[in-house]
């Protein structure tokens, strides 16, 4: 079987399998990028600003056909694939707009001579990997900036979504973007290995596992390359005892069950008031129980499945696990009977640190469930975690819940929302939820030289 093959996980139908390039066809697309940096390095920011407009338009009239795609390979429900391609059109329209006033030159204090001012251009060829769980946000998010900034871009996308990465590359070069600016490459993990150690590669970007990320990680410093990590996460939910627990079950439910649960900043552990714990975990467990799971072509389907059976699989012993160490089964539980990669949305609480659920990553529909008799123990709770990619506290007194907030060991923190990613915002974590920062001015900002330019009178 290739390496690139992608699979309904819905039926468990084959669909198409892709050829991996040979090792002449990667030293031809590094050949092809890194002419394309000559050439569009030397395009005007404003022309590199009208190219990304055009992507973001493209965007959105071609929604269904890529949503259907995205739908049929990965299981994402068919309006939460439309969502994605929304934002996809949001991340391009924003460095349309904003990424020449960002790139524009900044000044300093003079400190004695005519002009001192940091001036921003790009670093050459980069190479992306990244994710199936969100295949066209993830490269928009890298994507945008980089080729506004004038870098060019070398794709390796996740197998499994081969298709996607195949019309993410037609959306871009029919909206204007040159073939040899963005070229997307089916490698295998010792390629991609190369292609980092490659000189003609200045930086690399990944969104994937920990385990991925360190190989990259390892590679790159070894080369002397810049590296951005977006990796997993465990994301802590405290609810306070004076939320509104119907309106914070529904944001809880909702927020844990997108995408069946596979989004690296889902609210993963709730830690709820001990005064309110037995009636948010009823509801939550109602909401969740009454969740409409199947078929993610069909209008109306909740929770899709799984991104495939080993995946399924995968979560399914994580689950057993705690099962067996003690934990209580609220809802769900069990994996459905078919071909698909289908598990029951989940409800658990009773976790200990044993468990494998403690300390791991659940990367699918499973929400869990503390009691914290106090709020320095919700943080002391949510701190455990060796992530911190984001958290959230909810509370109907928002001073009190930012307090909180900002305790959290997290690169991103919210009140009374979870999660929430907009183009203009810092995205990325710390500890072992990775490095670097993707969207907003920081995203612009990881793989541009920012060059001192210092001018004094003649002597």
């Amino acid at each position: 079987m290739s390496l690139y093959t992608t699979t309904n996980p819905a039926t468990g139908e084959t669909l198409k399998e892709f050829d991996t390039l040979d090792d002449a066809g990667v030293q031809d697309a590094l050949a092809t990028a890194q002419k394309g940096f000559e050439s569009w390095r030397d395009k005007s920011v404003e022309e590199r600003a009208d190219v990304l407009r055009a992507v973001a338009k493209a965007y959105d009239e071609r929604a269904d056909e890529l949503a259907r795609q995205v739908a049929t390979e990965m299981g994402k429900p068919l309006n939460q694939a439309t969502g994605e391609l929304k934002l996809c059109s949001m991340i391009y329209s924003y460095y349309a707009e904003h990424g020449p006033e960002l790139l524009a030159d900044q000044p300093l204090d003079r400190m004695g001579a005519e002009t001192t001012l940091v001036r921003r251009s790009p670093v050459g060829v980069l190479l992306g990997i990244m994710p199936w769980n969100f295949p066209h946000y993830q490269v928009a998010r890298f994507a945008a900036p980089n080729l506004l900034a004038g870098n060019t871009i070398l794709l390796k996308h996740a197998p499994i979504c081969a298709g996607s990465a195949e019309l993410i590359a037609d959306v871009l070069h029919t909206s204007g973007v040159p073939q040899d600016a963005y070229v997307n490459v089916f490698l295998t993990n010792e390629q991609a290995s190369d292609v980092i150690a490659d000189p003609r590669v200045q930086g690399v970007s990944l969104t994937g596992s920990e385990r991925a990320g360190a190989a990259v990680a390892e590679i790159a410093g070894k080369n002397l390359k810049k590296v951005v990590l977006e990796l997993g996460g465990s994301d802590p939910f405290i609810v306070l005892d004076d939320a509104d627990v119907d309106g914070v079950v529904k944001a809880a439910a909702m927020g844990r069950m997108m995408n069946c649960g596979q989004a690296c900043n889902a609210p993963k552990r709730m830690i709820v008031a001990d005064a309110i714990y037995d009636e948010f975990v009823e509801k939550l467990t109602a909401s969740v129980s009454g969740m409409s799971t199947g078929d993610p072509l069909e209008e109306g389907t909740l929770v899709g499945p799984l991104s495939s059976k080993s995946a399924a699989d995968g979560l399914m012993e994580q689950i057993q696990n705690a099962i067996d160490e003690g934990a209580t089964v609220r809802a769900g539980g069990k994996a459905v009977d078919g071909p698909g990669a289908f598990v029951e949305p989940t409800v658990l609480t009773d976790i200990t640190p044993d468990m494998r659920a403690f300390s791991e990553e659940l990367f699918g529909p499973v929400a869990v469930v503390y009691k914290a008799g106090s709020v320095d123990e919700a943080v002391e709770l949510a701190n455990t975690s060796s992530y911190g990619l984001s958290g959230s506290v909810w509370s109907s007194d928002a001073d009190a819940a930012q307090s909180v907030a900002e305790r959290l060991d997290v690169g991103m923190s919210y009140v009374n929302e979870h999660g929430t990613t907009l183009p203009g915002l810092p995205f990325g974590g710390v500890k072992r939820s990775g490095f670097g920062r993707e969207l907003g001015p920081w995203g612009l900002d990881e793989f541009v030289n920012k060059k001192l330019v210092r001018v004094s009178a003649a002597k």
